[in-house]
């Protein structure tokens, strides 16, 4: 592989952000030096920032590119290709691709999403022609009678990297406003309020059955594979301690300050939402995940749904929570990464893996104009 050279550009570090060169060798970032280089086929950068390729460490983009419409399921490999081009384009270079393992009644076809996605990766990883690393993150939701065989079929795949835990029933969590759960309900499937009340009656009585049972054993069935866990939309305190008691370390997208504030006291990671912080709030009604950041209450974003969102992100949260731009970068970058246990990647430093992304600013909306992963140019 070709030496690579990029000059003139602001080095985002992790104290600091440094005019200065960064030179890619091997498929790893090989030096780093300050002020401009004079060498031939050095590339000019025109003062563009460079920070390290995004990490994301949940995303349900995948769901959203095999069902574009309501009525309208594209083929899946094609999806995962229009989903892969997209994380390139917004500088993510390592995507934890977030599949739903079990359905709790609105949603069968996430079933067989995860089934395809996990083929067509098996598929197309080894082929070299992703653009971004893919890895399988596994949403598994608690009550939900076919989640446990789910498990089964991927438990030992060696793409998966993380495992969180989903309770989706109404009046907890996400959806604690069962109120709120209902009018969401009906919009979505155009049910009639008796169908949607017998539906909610259904999954109050299954998850007093089998969210604990599932819960242990799900915990059990993965422990052999020593991956990190999450939890899934947090909403007290203790709730919190529990899920840290069975080695549940990561809190996602905690829905209360409380919560993510009980997670941060007892050293559990947490993740919000950056399409919460581009939005300028949670869409379902919950806490604000820049009142989260200016409280030190959030180790890292994911893109939940938007991989745009990540940078974006990053550059308000840095504008407007009273944190550096370094510090809203490793949120994205070293952070996730870290949290992920890939010690290879997310920082620019000598050594790591040369996954860069090259953008331009204007005002708080970063361009992406070049992406690497590896040292190769990907977007």
């Amino acid at each position: 592989m070709p030496e690579t050279i990029l000059t003139n550009a602001l080095l985002v570090l992790p104290e600091d952000v440094v005019p200065g060169t960064l030179v890619i060798r091997d498929g790893l970032i090989a030096e780093l030096q300050p002020g401009r280089s004079t060498l031939p086929g050095a590339v000019d950068c025109g003062g563009d920032h460079i920070i390290p390729g995004v990490v994301d460490v949940h995303t349900d983009n995948l769901e959203r590119q095999v069902q574009p419409r309501a009525n309208a399921r594209w083929p899946s490999r094609s999806a995962l290709l229009a989903h892969d081009a997209q994380c390139a384009a917004a500088g993510v270079t390592t995507v934890f691709d977030a599949l739903c393992l079990g359905d709790l009644g609105f949603d069968p076809g996430r079933i067989r999403t995860f089934y395809e996605g996990v083929e067509d990766l098996a598929a197309l990883v080894p082929t070299g022609l992703l653009k971004a690393e893919h890895v399988l993150h596994l949403r598994c939701e608690l009550p939900a009678l076919d989640m446990k065989p789910a498990v089964e079929s991927v438990v030992d795949h060696p793409l998966v990297g993380m495992v969180s835990l989903m309770d989706h029933s109404p009046g907890v969590g996400q959806y604690r406003d069962i109120d709120r759960y209902r009018v969401l309900r009906q919009r979505q499937k155009q049910m009639s309020d008796a169908e949607v009340d017998q539906r909610i009656a259904e999954l109050l009585e299954r998850r007093a059955r089998l969210r604990e049972p599932q819960r242990r054993w799900l915990l059990d069935r993965v422990a052999h594979r020593n991956l990190p866990l999450a939890s899934h939309d947090d909403d007290d305190a203790a709730e919190v301690a529990r899920n840290a008691e069975d080695g549940i370390r990561i809190s996602e997208f905690p829905v209360t300050m409380a919560a993510a504030q009980a997670a941060r006291e007892i050293g559990v990671e947490v993740i919000a939402g950056a399409p919460n912080i581009v939005r300028g709030g949670s869409h379902s009604g919950n806490v604000a995940a820049a009142d989260l950041i200016r409280a030190g209450a959030v180790d890292a974003l994911a893109s939940d749904y938007v991989p745009a969102a990540l940078v974006e992100a990053a550059w308000i949260a840095a504008a407007t929570t009273g944190i550096s731009l370094p510090a809203a970068v490793a949120m994205v970058t070293e952070r996730p990464a870290r949290m992920a246990r890939l010690e290879d990647r997310g920082r620019l430093a000598p050594g790591l893996r040369a996954d860069l992304v090259r953008l331009r600013p204007l005002e708080m909306l970063p361009m992406v104009r070049a992406v690497w992963r590896g040292g190769e140019r990907v977007a």
